[in-house]
């Protein structure tokens, strides 16, 4: 009984010290067109400012500008980052109306984060906008990987599963 209360202290403490925090995902705190804001001309980039630093690589962070239509007017390629800030250029913008600004970031915590803001072009611009095929989109983040509870679960199943097989087979010869 002594050794079953030892092996649990010891797998307990194991969880705990290995058990990382939970990270909380970034959080947009400022945007360059802002929010609901209405505009003359368009921007010629878009600026987003996240509470942590994002996470960068290939394919892994976007940026979109579509008008009502559908009708993307973000540059192609990837966005640029620069510690918690994401900016993507801009072409110029079509009609006047309202525009979505689409984002999907890597967080600091290698969670994706998406969201969406909206501004209003009060006035038509000279652009025109690019359709995205569906085969633009092959490669981009679709998954919201591995939370942190999944492999706390998995160190206490592996711990808890040792615990029993050293209390079953712990018991010595017997003389």
């Amino acid at each position: 009984m002594k050794r079953a209360l030892v092996a649990f202290l010891f797998a307990g403490a194991a969880v705990l010290v290995t058990a990382a925090p939970a990270a909380a995902h970034n959080a947009l705190i400022s945007s360059d067109p802002k929010d609901k804001t209405s505009l003359e001309a368009g921007p010629s980039t878009v600026t987003l400012t996240f509470d942590q630093d994002v996470q960068g690589g290939q394919g892994i962070n976007t940026i979109s500008v579509v008008d009502a239509n559908g009708g993307h007017y973000e540059v192609e390629g990837d966005p640029t980052i620069k510690d918690n800030a994401v900016s993507t250029k801009v072409a110029a913008l079509g009609k006047a109306g309202q525009y979505k600004i689409g984002y999907r970031i890597l967080s600091a915590d290698g969670h994706p984060v998406s969201g969406e803001l909206t501004f209003t072009l009060t006035k038509d611009g000279t652009g025109t906008p690019r359709q995205v095929e569906a085969k633009d989109l092959v490669g981009r983040p679709n998954g919201d990987g591995l939370p942190i509870w999944v492999w706390i679960v998995g160190a206490v199943v592996l711990l808890g599963g040792g615990v029993f097989f050293a209390l079953r087979g712990g018991g010595g010869a017997k003389a």
